[in-house]
């Protein structure tokens, strides 16, 4: 495979993540291409050129003015950025997550190669403190470390979609969030269990995309999409997880089966499997 494998991340308002998530991947790819999303008010370029300057796969590809929070826009910003090498293999990665591959990068992407398959999916898997708490980050510290609790409790708790896409050809369409691809003119949700030939097999190919989005900063975010009532920035659904968060205090019970939550090391979720089967029947 001579191809080169490309990142494309698209990074806002908050950047304390984006260290840590291109000192992720910077041993998996190639390139690493940083979309810089800012509205009027805010101003994240000095901080986001300071951080990308530290990796030497890293740059800034294109700095951008829109409204607050349009994930629309933001897919519109990866795709834009993908078709800049359409038949090239790229990572799709928010600056809050850090995939985590159920084979070697390489080995998933020449799979998808000597098969034909053009698309790899994973979901979410949320990270938070270990009393169910939301830490402020430490850019000396491991990111998972900060964060050694994981489970799935986004979705009980606002009915946030938890499918993502992850790997794929840059000419591959992605929807808003990047929760799913369209192809040949129809989302990949329309398909029985996503059956189509150009995605790879979900039980042996498949991305946990551990979610960094809980931290201290994170209430007061939430409440921000939420208050601009948007469809846009699924802003009812904001406001579903932080009434649920209010309700216990603005942390996650980590007693809640529900959650499927454990302390890990190593970034060994034991629920991986289970949790999966969960994601795609959704």
């Amino acid at each position: 495979m001579n191809k080169k494998i490309r990142l494309v991340t698209v990074t806002g308002s908050r950047t304390d993540t984006l260290w840590h998530m291109l000192n992720h991947y910077k041993d998996l790819v190639d390139e690493m291409y940083v979309v810089v999303y800012e509205w009027e008010g805010s101003s994240t370029y000095n901080e986001v050129l300071k951080i990308t300057k530290q990796f030497e796969k890293a740059k800034i590809i294109e700095r951008v003015t829109k409204e607050k929070f349009n994930w629309e826009y933001v897919t519109q910003l990866y795709n834009e950025t993908k078709m800049l090498f359409p038949d090239d293999w790229w990572v799709v990665s928010d600056d809050d997550e850090f995939h985590i591959y159920s084979k070697p990068l390489n080995e998933i992407i020449s799979a998808c190669e000597g098969n034909g398959w053009e698309l790899v999916r994973g979901g979410f898997i949320d990270r938070v403190g270990q009393t169910g708490d939301f830490p402020k980050i430490n850019n000396k510290e491991n990111i998972f470390e900060q964060f050694p609790v994981a489970g799935f409790f986004r979705y009980p708790m606002s009915g946030a979609c938890p499918n993502k896409v992850c790997i794929m050809k840059g000419h591959i369409e992605i929807t808003s969030g990047q929760h799913y691809a369209k192809i040949d003119g129809q989302t990949t949700w329309k398909w029985q269990g996503w059956n189509h030939p150009l995605i790879s097999p979900v039980e042996e190919y498949n991305v946990q995309v551990h979610h960094f989005k809980w931290d201290s900063t994170c209430i007061e975010r939430i409440k921000q999409v939420a208050d601009i009532k948007k469809d846009y920035a699924s802003s009812d659904e904001y406001l579903k997880m932080y009434q649920s968060l209010r309700s216990n205090n603005f942390e996650i019970d980590v007693t809640d089966k529900t959650y499927m939550l454990e302390y890990i090391s190593d970034n060994d979720y034991k629920q991986w499997n289970k949790l999966l089967k969960k994601i795609i029947s959704i």
